[in-house]
């Protein structure tokens, strides 16, 4: 488990984390979200104790993370896959970490195989490719078969394959009952990880909720439907709370309805629909609805418009 309790985090006059709380538990995946800048890194440093707190404190499995004695068997981590020498093999590299904390060559062979590295465990770390690093970032934070486990960016760099391996070994150290906090910007595969968000802006927490909750406490529903008779249905279905939308393609989208509403409406009008279907929003929709006012650093929508010379 990770506690936080007013953490804090200051640079000079700049305040990265602002006094946030947050619990991350075991038997689930708690995904952390943020823009660039939002305090996210610094977070995780701090949770490690690569970065010591301006203020509050976090703990990992009951106590701040320099006072275990064997931190490798209490927390497993990635930051940084290029944290490797890049002149000694995948085995040498896991060697040498493993003798820190007296763990056995058959552990490394173990997690050697299980992030898939067999094949190129004698080969140099300097020649890995991006995807092969981050196998190798993850055999790392594995080694000490922690209880806790922190992951940023783990699906950096990988093929397909090495996609769903990662979304399923991590759903599998969270079914054995260990804590697990992902960092990623991909919302599509965080939305298929995840079961709980922790999102952050600016240094505050914006939400901490299950995912389901997050996408619709910042999302709308729709209800979209198909008629032939769509100048009849927008008038019938119109009240105060109510927006009906004809789109291009033909379709109606309404909302302020739910679909049952609208189906019992259409019923009773004699109006045959020929398609009814809800449409809730999705999770990168409702993280840029969060997150919209706390963008540090935000791109120019327009290119090739300005006077270059």
């Amino acid at each position: 488990m990770i506690t936080a309790e007013a953490l804090t985090k200051r640079y000079g006059t700049k305040v990265a984390v602002d006094a946030i709380d947050f619990t991350v538990r075991p038997g689930q995946v708690t995904g952390f979200l943020g823009p660039n800048g939002a305090g996210k890194s610094t977070t995780m440093r701090m949770i490690v104790g690569l970065d010591r707190p301006s203020a509050g404190r976090v703990e990992v499995n009951g106590r701040p993370y320099r006072e275990h004695r064997a931190p490798l068997r209490e927390v497993g981590v990635l930051l940084d896959a290029r944290a490797a020498h890049p002149g000694r093999s995948a085995y040498k590299h896991l060697l040498a970490i493993a003798a820190t904390h007296r763990i056995g060559a058959s552990r490394v062979r173990e997690v050697i195989g299980l992030a898939g590295l067999d094949l190129v465990a004698g080969k140099r770390v300097g020649g890995f490719s991006l995807g092969m690093g981050q196998r190798l970032g993850i055999a790392t934070a594995l080694l000490g078969d922690p209880a806790t486990v922190i992951l940023d960016e783990p699906v950096n760099g990988l093929d397909p394959e090495g996609v769903r391996w990662v979304r399923t070994l991590i759903r599998g150290l969270a079914a054995e009952g260990r804590t697990v906090l992902l960092s990623s910007h991909l919302m599509s595969e965080m939305a298929q990880t995840a079961d709980r968000l922790i999102v952050i802006g600016r240094g505050r927490i914006l939400a901490d909720d299950p995912v389901e909750d997050v996408v619709a406490g910042a999302t709308r529903s729709l209800v979209r439907v198909r008629t032939r008779e769509t100048g009849r249905l927008p008038a019938l279905l119109a009240g105060p709370d109510v927006v009906v939308t004809v789109r291009s393609d033909g379709a109606v989208e309404v909302s302020g309805l739910t679909a049952e509403q609208v189906a019992d409406a259409a019923s009773a009008a004699g109006i045959v629909l020929h398609e009814l279907a809800t449409v809730t929003g999705s999770l990168e929709d409702a993280y840029l609805a969060l997150t919209a006012g706390d963008v540090e650093y935000r791109s120019s929508q327009s290119v090739g418009t300005g006077d270059h010379r």
